[in-house]
């Protein structure tokens, strides 16, 4: 009777939250078993939220291993046969303590909503056979009655480790799920030991023996040595020629074997290869042929010819690092490699031979050269340029190694600085003379920054102060002519009236003196009567 009332009293309080009570249950029913826990007026709120329908917020509180799995979007409530549905639409209560709130068909249920279909034997497994508590890690999954959760995919969730942890886990790499045995994924040739000749006739069972492993039955896939043929056959030769049967014999017959004449060198682990296909078989096989020799370095039989040039924490390179096997002359050793070394080959550095720079004397020297540019090349500028000129950086302060003569030099830290069309001359127009034999001398130190210095004094000394002519006076840095700074009104014959018009060679006639011709422009007389008749 006291639950009865109870299950009224809750029926209420959801009625007049609804303010439509008027066709609400009065009494749902008692709870199925699993939620009996929640019976009582106190507990309905804990499913049921006043004047609302059952929420799916309310169910996953509860249902925390569910939420989790919608959360990552595994497992069949996140199917498009559930997604988007109400919890209370497929699980619904108050149906009494025997109903069962989780119901589907089992032989119509597809499995490949679960997020994992059954193919080949688990498409003919009972649904129990697998759904089984003992295959659950989570422990509050596992303590339910009966659930479809808590299942892994992964093999050996559910299958025992034949192997013991030496294999991969990913059974599916070498079987299938039609049948365990035989192995039918499993391909040999991608193995360290390849299947070839009768190797591909002999049973597995024959080289992986079957053993007792922490007490189980355990055959060996793992670890099985396969390093030399007599890890498995006995060595007829007791050894005399070494463990390497391969040198004389082969896998598809071993009474094939091949005289010394005719031996295949290539199937050792040290192939034949250019200048070592004309070796003799003694200048490397001091003693019998079949004494093991150490063929890991060319150090092994050649000499290091560079005497240690080449050396790090006292071990020298091996010869293959520079060189192949078609000649020790013509080296391999690439720019990039140079590179990495304490001088970078730039601009023209990439075109210039080995041989120009590592001078031969003895034998070749590559160590301690040098890497300024002094080292390599004359100082030509020596001693015509000052020495405040030549910063730590030597020439590359004015000159880079893609082309020489594109220098760049600030001129204005000199008492000369550059401007107007000075500033499109190159160096050799001022700092090189040319002797009449044809050779240039070269004089960057103690010039003069006088115009005739350089250039020829046209007018002949005619507007020389003290000796010097400023040609400045007259002429702009831009442009020798015309003359666009002098101002013939600042001199002794005004121009007006007619003479602004005349033309300057009108009065200005050129003069020979001395066998040289001039423009006179300091004339003496020039009264009306000197010009005019």
């Amino acid at each position: 009777m006291r639950l009865q009332i109870e299950h009224l009293v809750c029926v209420l309080l959801l009625v007049l939250g609804t303010g439509t009570g008027a066709y609400a249950q009065i009494s749902p029913g008692e709870l199925a078993k699993v939620h009996s826990h929640l019976e009582g007026m106190s507990n309905c709120t804990k499913c049921h939220t006043l004047g609302e329908q059952v929420s799916n917020e309310k169910c996953l509180a509860c249902h925390t291993e569910l939420k989790a799995r919608i959360d990552q979007k595994k497992g069949f409530h996140v199917s498009y046969e559930v997604r988007g549905k109400k919890c209370a639409g497929c699980h619904n209560d108050h149906h009494g303590v025997n109903f069962k709130i989780v119901r589907f068909d089992i032989d119509k249920f597809n499995h490949e909503q679960s997020g994992y279909k059954l193919t080949g034997a688990h498409s003919r497994k009972k649904c129990a056979d697998c759904h089984k508590a003992e295959f659950i890690s989570d422990p509050k999954i596992r303590a339910k009655k009966f659930t479809y959760l808590g299942l892994k995919t992964n093999c050996l969730n559910c299958h025992a480790d034949y192997h013991q942890k030496t294999l991969s886990p990913d059974c599916a790499g070498c079987h299938n799920d039609e049948k365990f045995k035989p192995a039918s994924k499993f391909d040999h040739q991608k193995a360290k030991f390849k299947l070839a000749g009768k190797h591909e006739q002999v049973a597995c069972a024959d080289c992986h023996k079957t053993t007792t492993r922490n007490g189980q039955k355990f055959q060996e896939f793992k670890g099985v040595k396969a390093t030399n043929c007599t890890n498995c056959h006995k060595d007829v030769h007791d050894n005399k020629f070494g463990q390497n049967c391969s040198e004389c014999h082969n896998s598809v017959s071993f009474t094939a074997a091949a005289g010394v004449k005719n031996f295949d060198h290539n199937k050792t682990a040290f192939k034949l290869e250019g200048r070592h296909l004309g070796v003799a078989c003694k200048s490397c096989h001091k003693q019998k042929l079949t004494t093991p020799l150490n063929f890991s370095r060319c150090s092994d039989c050649h000499t290091d010819y560079h005497n240690r040039q080449f050396a790090k924490n006292g071990v020298s390179p091996d010869c293959s690092t520079c060189h192949t096997v078609k000649g020790f002359i013509g080296s391999s050793f690439s720019v990039e490699q140079h590179n990495l070394g304490v001088f970078s080959l730039k601009g023209a550095h990439l075109a210039t031979p080995c041989f120009a720079c590592h001078k031969k004397q003895e034998k070749w020297n590559f160590r301690q050269i040098g890497s300024a540019c002094a080292d390599c090349h004359e100082n030509i500028h020596q001693p015509y340029i000052s020495a405040k000129y030549y910063p730590s950086a030597g020439c590359e302060s004015c000159h880079n190694p893609t082309r020489w003569n594109m220098v760049v030099f600030d001129h204005s830290k000199t008492q000369f600085a550059l401007e107007g069309a000075h500033t499109s001359q190159a160096c050799r127009d001022c700092h090189f003379n040319k002797e009449k034999t044809g050779h240039a001398n070269q004089k960057f130190a103690g010039l003069s920054t006088t115009c005739a210095s350089c250039h020829t004094d046209k007018h002949m000394q005619q507007f020389a102060v003290n000796g010097v002519t400023d040609c400045s006076r007259c002429h702009s840095l831009e442009k020798f002519k015309p003359a666009s700074k002098f101002d013939h009104n600042k001199t002794k014959f005004v121009l007006d009236g007619k003479h602004v018009n005349v033309a300057c060679n009108k009065c200005h006639k050129e003069v020979t003196e001395q066998g040289v011709t001039f423009v006179l422009y300091k004339i003496k007389n020039f009264q009306c009567v000197d010009c005019h008749l």
